[in-house]
């Protein structure tokens, strides 16, 4: 998928299948094999779960102030150029292919212990809640609406890079998360 210039339907659907995927990859491993961990600073499956749920929590709040009509633009949402910026190079940056490691930001870094097996049932439950949100918003000129990062105060982007960028990021955790069963030393 051309995430950067992915449409809403398309955001959609391929947030449908990670869900659909989540539950058919990782749901029937056990308590061990969830929260198993490749090495020192490298994160489990539950753990890659764990971040998109603290991320895309983070998120519905912002989605539904705007499709309530209740949002309010800020100033630095109004400066033209940066929301495109912004946007684009954070989709780049989050692309599944691109090897770069990337720092999580501290308010979403997933918890250091051992996480309930129930974590992937909440990010499919989360998961249904964007889809519903992003279904509602579809009559909304999505590339003009600015919204700020939750996790980055100074950061704008529209709501379209927005919805780009949660599922640009689900795919890419995704993807951390199956190289993680992959492991040689995998539990089985």
């Amino acid at each position: 998928m051309q995430y950067a210039t992915a449409s809403l339907p398309e955001l959609i659907t391929e947030a449908q299948q990670i869900s659909s995927r989540t539950m058919s990859t990782f749901g029937s491993l056990s308590y061990e094999q969830l929260n198993w961990k490749p090495g020192a600073g490298r994160w489990s499956v539950a753990q890659c779960f764990d971040h998109l749920v603290a991320s895309g929590i983070s998120f519905l709040p912002i989605i539904e102030s705007v499709i309530s009509g209740r949002k309010a633009n800020r100033a630095w949402e109004r400066l033209p150029l940066l929301p495109k910026l912004f946007g684009k190079l954070l989709i780049k940056s989050l692309e599944p292919s691109t090897t770069r490691k990337l720092k999580a930001p501290k308010q979403i870094e997933p918890t250091n212990s051992t996480i309930d097996p129930a974590i992937l049932q909440t990010f499919v439950q989360q998961q249904s809640e964007l889809v519903t949100r992003m279904t509602a918003s579809a009559s909304l000129d999505l590339e003009k609406i600015v919204i700020t990062s939750p996790v980055a105060r100074v950061v704008t982007y529209s709501l379209m890079d927005a919805y780009r960028i949660i599922v640009v990021h689900e795919e890419r955790h995704f993807q951390q998360a199956q190289r993680v069963t992959s492991e040689s030393s995998f539990p089985r």
